[in-house]
């Protein structure tokens, strides 16, 4: 219990501490705020889906209340499952071998990408907690900031406010 107390403590000082020192001159080049890693290593582009939204869940592999959606986000997932939506699953994990093994362990599939390093992103939408849910338009703009999550049916009436 203490070492998860002090992992979370750590991860909280690390992004404040990180968030006084790397601050973004302006959004960025939107190539490379939404570019990651899959779990093979491979670059991908969320520009790539430009024509359809985006979901973003920016999660973890240690944290709970994250792990608690996924069922829900499963069950999205299927539910839109042939609309112009797509869903990414956005891992903010240090590890990578941690991130790999709670996907594998999950049985997670989809979009399964790594932030690595790529800081931009959590500075523009301020991500300081996790769970957080980021749902972009068609064109790549975003449509919402602090999208409802999965669990929560204001997610469903969204996306037929959006037609979906």
């Amino acid at each position: 219990m203490k070492n998860k107390l002090f992992s979370i403590l750590a991860l909280i000082i690390s992004v404040t501490l990180f968030s006084f020192t790397n601050t973004p001159k302006g959004d960025g080049d939107k190539e490379s705020l939404y570019v990651f890693k899959d779990l093979e290593g491979n670059t991908v582009d969320l520009t790539e889906f430009e024509g359809k939204y985006v979901y973003i869940d920016v999660w973890a592999s240690w944290c709970g209340p994250c792990l608690r959606e996924i069922p829900s986000l499963q069950e999205i997932e299927k539910k839109y499952e042939g609309k112009d939506i797509v869903f990414v699953s956005l891992s903010v994990d240090q590890s990578t071998d941690a991130w790999k093994a709670m996907v594998k362990k999950k049985d997670l599939h989809g979009n399964q990408l790594h932030l690595g390093t790529n800081f931009k992103f959590t500075d523009k939408f301020n991500i300081t907690s996790i769970p957080r849910f980021i749902l972009l338009d068609k064109k790549g703009k975003v449509e919402n900031a602090n999208a409802p999550r999965p669990s929560e049916e204001a997610l469903v009436a969204l996306f037929k406010d959006l037609g979906l």
